[in-house]
């Protein structure tokens, strides 16, 4: 029997159970819809993280005092390391290349006004930290100054969700603002609309960092060191230099490991797609498991239509149809029933994605973008492909084994 007469046989066999045809499809459905969407926001969340890692500039380097954290556990350790202090920093400042250090503090405190508290993003830092690390910028007042820094100053910058929570519409400058016992001058309150993804500026507030280890906490190592090369060009001879004079300040000989680690923004942007990217191919991993349920619906209903049809299996077989031809009709059946469902379900998923992407910009400031993941499309196609030709062979094998006189003769 000639393929194209197979291929109309199988779909007037479809035809004829609409209704089943189209449960049948649902899992397939399902899966696929549930893997465009997720490799979709994926790439659109990927996208976002890296534009505005980008956006902090190439020239940026970090560096962490203690050991580089190789998972979550490891990340608490580096915050309590008292590797990086005000010798390491101002070693850095000397160092060719170097155009800007800003070493941050972390102060876990409430801040309060009258009978009222907050619990705010509290750093110590560099006034200068919020234009090139934030890019936050200043609605009201002004930034803290380098006289503040070295005069350990108590003034305060605030973020704008802080003010309205404190100080409603009143004037948020020159009142004070008690931490730990501690009267803070506010100084200046920070623009609504600056900042960045990773800092919501109007939950930031910022003290000079050498207020913040002697009068708060009470220690003199940083947390956290932001430094800013001349150009992208020389970055990484910045980082070396970086590397090898803490290693000499430290005493480290060859071999040994540090008790600090630089990252650049090409690290940063690399770590990040690694990890982004796994996540996404984890949660299509399990999206995937809808996809082996829809291949054993298929499956089953499959061996049911074998079994109705019985006679028409009979009949076929008694005017010239060979067991290659009855097992190719019903493998044709079960890949068409499971690219249909693919083909919906690629289509169902880009909307779904496209009418998320317009949701987030509509209700949130973030510039997310629709991105149609067209490999994974293509992939999805595939692998339904796949899943109904790998749970299509059973229910057709059984059909072309069946003998053409007992077929003719089922009830």
């Amino acid at each position: 029997m000639k393929l194209r007469y197979t291929i109309q046989t199988a779909a007037r066999g479809l035809q004829t159970s609409r209704s089943r045809s189209a449960l049948t499809i649902l899992g397939i459905v399902i899966g696929i819809t549930a893997i465009i969407m997720v490799v979709s926001l994926g790439s659109a969340a990927q996208n976002l993280i890296l534009g505005q890692i980008d956006g902090f500039g190439a020239e940026l380097i970090t560096i962490n005092p203690g050991q580089r954290p190789s998972g979550p556990a490891d990340i608490t350790g580096t915050l309590f390391a008292d590797t990086i202090g005000r010798r390491e920093v101002a070693a850095i400042q000397k160092i060719p290349g170097v155009k800007a250090v800003h070493p941050a503090v972390f102060v876990p405190e409430k801040i309060g006004y009258q009978d009222k508290l907050y619990k705010p993003s509290l750093f110590g830092w560099t006034g200068d930290a919020l234009r090139d690390i934030m890019q936050a910028s200043i609605g009201e007042g002004r930034y803290v100054t380098q006289e503040d820094i070295d005069t350990r100053a108590k003034v305060i910058l605030i973020g704008d969700d802080i003010k309205k929570e404190l100080f409603g519409d009143e004037p948020a400058l020159r009142k004070k603002i008690k931490i730990k016992n501690h009267s803070f001058r506010v100084i200046g309150v920070l623009a609504k609309d600056s900042g960045s993804v990773f800092f919501s500026p109007g939950e930031i507030a910022l003290i000079p960092y050498s207020t913040a280890q002697d009068v708060l906490l009470g220690f003199d190592h940083f947390q956290e060191v932001h430094i800013r090369a001349e150009s992208p060009e020389i970055v990484k001879r910045v980082a070396a230099n970086i590397e090898r004079t803490m290693r000499e300040m430290h005493d480290i000989e060859e071999g040994d490991d540090d008790d600090f680690f630089v990252t650049t923004q090409e690290e940063t942007v690399g770590i990040i797609s690694t990890v982004t990217t796994s996540l996404t191919i984890f949660l299509s991993a399990i999206a995937a498991i809808s996809l082996v349920v829809g291949g054993v619906g298929i499956m089953n209903i499959m061996l049911v239509s074998v079994t109705e049809r019985t006679k028409e299996i009979g009949l076929r077989k008694s005017i010239g149809a060979t067991d290659k031809d009855i097992m190719t009709q019903f493998l044709l059946e079960a890949v068409f029933l499971t690219v249909v469902g693919g083909v919906i379900g690629m289509l169902l998923g880009g909307l779904l994605a496209w009418l998320a992407a317009v949701g987030i910009n509509h209700f949130t400031d973030l510039d997310w973008m629709f991105i149609f993941p067209v490999s994974a499309a293509f992939l999805g196609l595939g692998v339904s492909a796949a899943v109904g030709l790998t749970f299509g062979i059973y229910p057709a094998r059984q059909a072309a084994k069946k003998s053409p006189i007992e077929a003719l003769t089922y009830e």
